[in-house]
């Protein structure tokens, strides 16, 4: 009896340069393992086609139009099963960290061959992040920017107030301002003060970096 033909990984390819979307169109669409089930141009399209589709990954760019970031963060909570890899052409620091903030599996410079596209969305089905090595080395650098930032202030400690930890513990549970606000029937521009706090007051400029503090500091422990 012969064996059954593995299921296909279905892909949603977002990118705002058409000519960009038909170039990966026709390459990932040659490959047996691979099945392009949609494609969009913005971050709108993007996210109602992934919670239409409920795609295995979502290939966006982070610069896209009305907010890549926003968009990955949308299909992470609409979408949690699917996998999210970004395929841009900037090597902003901030991008960066604002998509692996948002919730993407990897991060993918364009400069690489359209071949090896194929091989990276069969590698984050298969759990791997794959990252573009200048990425790695940037994402690198941070850790032991904030590995050195909590050295200095571990004698201290930061002073957060109760709710104030109590608001990052949600948040480090990937919890939206609204689904905190929610949680602990309190406004969402009150969640968003509390995190504005949060982030001053340890030093920190995103909420994952405020997650990898507290963690780090056992802060997330009730």
């Amino acid at each position: 009896m012969p064996m059954p033909m593995p299921r296909a990984i279905r892909v949603l390819v977002a990118d705002e340069q058409a000519l960009f979307r038909r170039g990966l169109l026709v390459v990932l669409g040659s490959e047996d393992q691979v099945e392009v089930v949609g494609e969009a141009g913005d971050s709108d399209s993007a996210v109602a086609l992934a919670t239409a589709l409920a795609p295995d990954v979502v290939l966006i760019d982070v610069r896209m139009p009305s907010g890549g970031a926003d968009a990955i963060r949308r299909i992470r909570e609409l979408v949690p099963a699917t996998r999210i890899l970004v395929l841009t052409a900037s090597g902003e620091e901030g991008d960066l960290y604002r998509a692996i903030e948002a919730g993407a599996n990897g991060y993918l410079l364009k400069e690489i061959s359209v071949e090896e596209v194929a091989e990276a969305v069969k590698g984050v089905v298969a759990g791997r992040s794959p990252i573009s090595p200048a990425m790695a080395s940037k994402l690198i650098d941070e850790f032991g920017a904030l590995a050195r930032r909590a050295a200095r202030q571990e004698q201290a400690g930061p002073s957060l107030t109760a709710r104030e930890l109590e608001v990052l513990r949600i948040v480090a549970r990937g919890r939206t301002n609204r689904e905190v606000a929610a949680e602990l029937f309190i406004s969402e521009n009150t969640v968003k003060n509390h995190v504005r706090n949060v982030l001053e007051k340890l030093h920190v400029h995103t909420r994952l970096e405020a997650v990898m503090y507290a963690a780090a500091h056992r802060l997330l422990e009730p």
